[in-house]
């Protein structure tokens, strides 16, 4: 069986955790002999040497158009290429289009995997401008016709059919998240810490994402400003959706270096080697999220051992176990799709009571960093991953759809 999967993200072009996923879940499938998959990556970007990858720009004529407009661009670049594909699997909207035309070009059936949802995620309106409506429209166009949806979590499967609620909830399935626990590890590395200039002998509170509003950075930020004052906060924070969301959070940290030391902003792409040092050496990693369909970044935290404290929402809860890996943070959410906090304040001051808790002691941390390693090795294996979705594309070969 071959089966082309299609993708904005891929190595070494990667930003996210969709592309994290993608990258993850083709390996595991190339590496198992035993699943028979002959599978061809189409992905977004500049040249790649990978065999079976092949790589798509914005077609020149578009490069002055909407981002939204550039994307179906490349989209309708790959669509002929998936001629004699079994399966088309599309991984974020970005190649969904892809996806759909191919399904309905060449008759094949077509998977999506959903890593986030447009109507939950209304502030992409501020970076994408009317290209928000396109990206929406093309989402909901190809949810409609797909032959299955894999949602990455059992919150993420309920987000769908809520945002949705004409799909057949037969044809969105749970296939989790993973992680590779040999790839993510504790690092003990001195020499990286001291070029950052952290300290491993005080506590610290370390936050790794994008700067967007589904991040919830400006609340921990906000929250930060409670913690004891020999607390480290380490943000390996880049990649802004605006420059309005960097200047916030660029006059939240002004705010708080102005106030107390060690508040480290580390805005470039870290390699892993370095990710795995700060995050192996974290006291607690923090992820303030007010969107989240799992998060492998906490499972990236966990495999390096750190204690979590996370938001109580989307697919989160079913990665942390609260009082075992780390501690959930309870959110009441508006239900107009942003995820805003009914009550910000509170949400702040819940936020900095529990990583206070966590911070200061440190032996319970470690237990929990323990325990989330364990977690993260047994629960989450890319070779399962793989194995289901490998049966997935089966069930819908046989049945001919």
């Amino acid at each position: 069986m071959r089966v082309d999967i299609v993708t904005k993200e891929y190595p070494p072009e990667i930003y996210g955790g969709a592309g994290v996923h993608v990258a993850e879940l083709v390996k595991a499938m190339r590496d198992a002999a035993e699943i028979g998959i002959d599978v061809r990556v189409r992905a977004f970007g500049s040249g790649r040497d990978e065999a079976g990858t092949s790589s798509y720009t914005v077609p020149a004529e578009l490069a002055d158009a909407n981002a939204a407009i550039q994307t179906l661009g490349t989209d309708l670049a790959i669509v002929s290429d998936v001629a004699g594909a079994d399966i088309v699997h599309s991984h974020t909207w970005y190649a969904n289009f892809a996806g759909h035309l191919a399904s309905l070009l060449h008759g094949i059936p077509h998977v999506i995997t959903a890593h986030s949802l447009e109507p939950l995620r209304p502030w992409k309106a501020e970076q994408l401008g009317g290209g928000y409506a396109v990206s929406s429209f093309i989402e909901r166009t190809a949810y409609a016709s797909a032959a299955a949806i894999v949602a990455v979590s059992d919150g993420m499967r309920s987000d769908i059919l809520r945002s949705y609620p004409e799909l057949d909830p037969r044809k969105v399935r749970v296939i989790y998240n993973g992680i590779d626990v040999e790839a993510w590890h504790p690092v003990d590395d001195p020499s990286v810490l001291a070029k950052h200039g952290i300290d491993p002998a005080r506590p610290s509170v370390v936050f790794v994402g994008r700067i967007t509003r589904q991040k919830g950075l400006p609340y921990f930020l906000r929250a930060a400003q409670r913690l004891p004052a020999e607390v480290q906060l380490v943000l390996c924070a880049g990649a802004p959706d605006t420059p309005q969301i960097m200047t916030e959070v660029q006059e939240l940290v002004r705010g708080l270096q102005a106030h107390r030391e060690g508040v480290v902003w580390i805005e470039e792409f870290l390699p892993r080697h370095e990710l795995c040092t700060i995050l192996g050496a974290a006291t607690t990693f923090v992820c303030p999220s007010i969107y989240e369909p799992l998060g492998i970044v906490n499972l990236e935290a966990m495999a390096c051992g750190a204690a979590v404290v996370a938001t109580a929402t989307g697919g989160i809860p079913e990665v942390v176990v609260d009082g075992v890996t780390g501690r959930l943070v309870p959110i009441d959410q508006l239900d107009d799709g942003t995820g805003t906090p009914h009550d910000p304040d509170r949400f702040v001051a819940d936020l900095a009571e529990v990583l206070t808790e966590v911070v200061t002691d440190r032996d319970a941390a470690a237990r929990y960093g323990r325990a989330g390693r364990e977690r993260a090795a047994r629960d989450f294996s890319w070779t399962t991953i793989a194995e289901q979705t490998a049966a997935l594309y089966a069930e819908l070969s046989a049945s001919g759809k």
